[in-house]
């Protein structure tokens, strides 16, 4: 071969190396600043209802709250501390989606990672088959259970807690 076809070969396989380069630092880019927008966008997490399918079922009537029930979902550790969320009749969703009832900006936390719901007057927490699970207290949690009052619910680094 001469020296001249060894010199484009080189040039060539450069070229395709930094192709390579920029091809990958703009998914990158994309990522990055794609969740930056959509977060600064986002507002603040208030419980609301979020439409599952178009047909809804006949709701039974709501069971009256226990006088000394919880009423506030409160973020006590994590990137969203402080964030209070008002317990209704309406599941809460937890996870990294955007479309969750409180969106967590959480490395260890799934898209969809739990959900709180109410259930005769208490409230229960299940794990939506979350990669490193819910934890209810110190325990990881296999089954839905009921939150007992002043119990911690750990979800990656984010810490949850039920309050009147």
């Amino acid at each position: 071969m001469s020296q001249l076809t060894i010199t484009l070969i080189q040039l060539g396989f450069l070229a395709l190396l930094w192709l390579m380069v920029l091809s990958v630092a703009s998914v990158m880019r994309n990522d990055l600043f794609t969740r930056r927008r959509a977060r600064a966008k986002r507002p603040t997490p208030v419980a609301t209802p979020v439409a599952v399918s178009a047909v809804k079922p006949a709701k039974p009537k709501p069971a009256k709250p226990k006088r000394n029930a919880p009423r506030h979902l409160v973020v006590t550790a994590g990137s969203h501390e402080g964030t209070t969320i008002e317990l209704g009749a309406t599941p809460i969703t937890i996870g990294r989606a955007p479309e969750n009832t409180l969106a967590l900006d959480d490395d260890y936390c799934s898209g969809r990672h739990a959900r709180l719901y109410p259930h005769e007057g208490t409230w229960v927490v299940e794990d939506l088959g979350s990669t490193n699970g819910t934890y209810l207290g110190k325990a990881r949690l296999t089954q839905a259970s009921v939150i007992p009052p002043g119990t911690a619910i750990r979800i990656g680094k984010t810490v949850l807690e039920l309050r009147k």
